[in-house]
């Protein structure tokens, strides 16, 4: 499971908990894990994953509670123009022969977990 920073706030390690629960959710729907916390200038990505042929871009929110939209609300379409250039830099590893990509969404709200497949276009 997550490695938390000795150095981390309450809110880092809670993230990394959404992060460790949305990873787990995602391996049992038979999804595998290809990298974790891709970082770029730019944007990063939470996790990437394969879903059979497809590279699969994961955003993971977390919220205490559904209120105020709850954690898809949170997904403006700055923080989705952040994920495609992130996305795009990862990409740039592939000299050829893209393989089919697709952004998805694991909202967890509480105790409840929600992934929306596809959630948005680039």
């Amino acid at each position: 499971m997550g490695l938390f920073r000795a150095s981390s706030t309450l809110q880092q390690r809670r993230g990394d908990a959404g992060e460790d629960a949305a990873l787990a959710y995602l391996q049992q729907q038979g999804l595998v894990l290809i990298e974790r916390n891709f970082s770029c200038k730019g944007g990063e990505l939470d996790l990437i994953m394969q879903a059979g042929a497809v590279l699969v871009f994961v955003e993971v929110r977390r919220r205490a509670a559904a209120s105020f939209g709850g954690a898809v609300a949170s997904i403006t379409a700055s923080k989705q123009r952040r994920l495609v250039v992130a996305a795009q830099r990862y990409l740039q590893r592939y000299r050829s022969d893209l393989p089919p990509c697709r952004f998805d969404v694991v909202a967890i709200d509480g105790t409840v977990i929600t992934w929306l497949s596809n959630a948005f276009d680039a």
